[in-house]
């Protein structure tokens, strides 16, 4: 793939504070990319500069073929914004909040008619095209801000944690219309999520911290680095088990009854479990999740 999106040692300061300390990254087209971090960690800088809605101190971005600073329209044509929170007129029916942002961009009367009713069959909206938005539900009102940020069929689609408050069915929902805009219009996706589940549904994750990039790579691979996998045993003979486990310098801790042994790989509970032989009674592999990564990398729980 292509890199539609590319930073090269981005920085923001206010004042005293150092938001964003020279983070370089970069989005393959067509992929969904998750942006992580606590609160504080930059995040909301960063995207604000490659949305060009802050200038940045230093450093360089391209998005779409466009360079950050130099043709700042450009890019602003070629990106979509869905924020956490709505721009959109709530006494407005959600068609007519979407005539009047596909106002903006100089189309005519057919082309603007067009643009509206093809963001709204992209975003699923015409159940409640002629509701006002502010009586809308949740999941309504994050379907119809979508439909707003796809009024000019845009290349990369930003999502500031679209979901946030939403219910697991209306969630779910939301993320349905998400993928089929990824995989039938091979547009990029820009996500910041408070939701470890949905990242780990991203093709490539980067997480920061402090205004620095703390690693980046793919779900599986920051599993792999950043991740513990736990197995669980429940012992016929508990001191016998214990004895075999101290015999092979293995670290465990006891949690009602159940023998919980980190392990680096999964493939190393084979060896283990082997020779425990018939003194186990019960057997659980819990695979590590991104939740330990975030927490390992950033050393705080994952907070909205």
């Amino acid at each position: 793939m292509s890199k539609i999106i590319e930073v090269s040692g981005l920085q923001k300061s206010f004042g005293e504070l150092r938001a964003v300390q020279g983070v370089d990254f970069y989005v393959e087209e067509g992929s969904l990319f998750a942006f992580l971090g606590p609160n504080g960690a930059g995040k909301s800088t960063t995207i604000d500069m490659l949305t060009t809605q802050l200038k940045p101190d230093a450093g360089e971005a391209t998005i779409s073929g466009y360079k950050l600073g130099r043709e700042d329209d450009g890019i602003r044509s070629s990106i979509g914004i869905v924020f956490q929170d709505s721009l959109l007129d709530p006494l407005l029916t959600v068609k007519e909040n979407l005539f009047v942002r596909g106002s903006f961009y100089n189309l005519s009367r057919s082309e603007l008619k067009a643009a509206v009713a093809r963001a709204a069959a992209t975003a699923d909206v015409g159940d409640f095209l002629n509701r006002p938005y502010g009586k809308l539900s949740g999941g309504q009102r994050r379907r119809a801000d979508i439909a707003r940020a796809l009024i000019h069929t845009p290349k990369v689609l930003f999502l500031d944690e679209p979901t946030t408050g939403l219910d697991p069915q209306t969630r779910k929902n939301v993320w349905t219309t998400i993928r089929q805009l990824q995989k039938e219009q091979g547009m990029t996706i820009f996500l910041t999520t408070h939701y470890m589940e949905e990242a780990a549904q991203a093709d490539y994750i980067i997480i920061m911290d402090h205004g620095k990039v703390l690693a980046g790579g793919t779900p599986y691979e920051l599993k792999e680095r950043y991740a513990t996998d736990l197995l669980k045993l429940m012992p016929h003979n508990a001191e016998e088990l214990q004895a075999y486990l101290q015999s092979k310098a293995l670290d465990y801790m006891i949690v009602s009854g159940v023998y919980h042994i980190p392990l680096k790989q999964t493939a190393h509970a084979l060896p283990i479990v082997e020779g425990c032989g018939a003194n186990i009674a019960g057997i659980e592999i819990v695979s590590g999740t991104m939740d330990d990564v975030f927490l390992n990398l950033t050393g705080t729980e994952v907070r909205s």
